[in-house]
């Protein structure tokens, strides 16, 4: 069984909810992606989203716009991003997700990014601008090899759409709780838990929420009203703080503790 399947049936044995973190691999370096898994894995954080920088990422927001950019720069590739899965592997047992987009995937080659990802520990996959009914073939491979993909559902997203998402999703659905792009937010959208009920009338898997989510306290009614709280941004901007700073990992490790409620 995938590994995030296991994480979610655990959770919802003790009655908990997940605490989903983001970080852009090579933000600021390889090296130091690499250090954050454990320190984060050791803040209590139930799956762990890598993201692979591109150059386009039309879902991302100013903040991970620029870590992408910072990290392409450092030249991250896809294939260092798997090396560094592999060896942190050992070390790590929560769940891992690479968020990327199609190109890398496209340039990489569908089969040989799946089974590369698969050896190399990875559990799932979100690809924002790959919609699952124009990749059939690719998402049928990969999930004979254990490879989850993740899809998305937002405000916006009809009876229909809902329906076949929750259908076709494994791991969990990702929800886009605003229209827009990634980043911090100063409250949640009021149609939050009317949004959450209307998915699940069409499924049982997990749904976790994400886009805004930057405090403790919007944890927390995250977390009230889905099966798990997804935060990316307020984690980069933390990382670009304490990026000239010797203790950046500590420092990183203890905010999402501290928003890990």
């Amino acid at each position: 069984m995938n590994r995030i399947d296991v994480k979610f049936r655990n959770l919802r044995k003790e009655g908990k909810r997940a605490f989903i973190a983001y970080i852009t691999c090579g933000y600021p370096s390889l090296s130091i992606t690499e250090k954050l898994i454990p320190k984060i894995e050791a803040q209590g954080v139930d799956i762990l989203e890598l993201g692979v920088p591109f150059s386009d990422p039309l879902a991302d927001g100013l903040v991970i716009q620029e870590a992408s950019a910072w990290a392409l720069k450092k030249k991250t590739y896809l294939v260092d991003i798997l090396k560094m899965v592999k060896r942190v592997r050992s070390k790590v047992s929560l769940p891992i997700v690479l968020m990327t987009y199609y190109n890398p995937i496209f340039c990489f080659g569908e089969k040989q990014f799946v089974d590369r990802a698969v050896v190399s520990g990875v559990d799932g996959m979100i690809i924002p601008d790959l919609p699952p009914e124009e990749a059939k073939s690719f998402l049928r491979y990969a999930k004979t090899r254990g490879l989850a993909n993740i899809c998305f559902l937002a405000p916006t997203s009809s009876d229909k759409r809902v329906k076949f998402i929750s259908r076709v999703s494994q791991g969990f659905i990702y929800y886009v709780c605003l229209t827009g792009v990634t980043g911090a937010r100063s409250r949640l959208p009021k149609d939050l838990l009317a949004n959450i009920r209307r998915i699940r009338k069409y499924t049982a898997k997990p749904v976790c929420v994400g886009f805004g989510i930057s405090t403790a306290g919007q944890v927390r009614s995250v977390k009230n009203v889905s099966d798990g709280a997804i935060v990316g941004s307020a984690i980069i901007k933390k990382i670009k703080e304490n990026i000239k700073r010797k203790a950046l990992v500590k420092n990183v490790g203890n905010f999402i503790g501290k928003i890990n409620v």
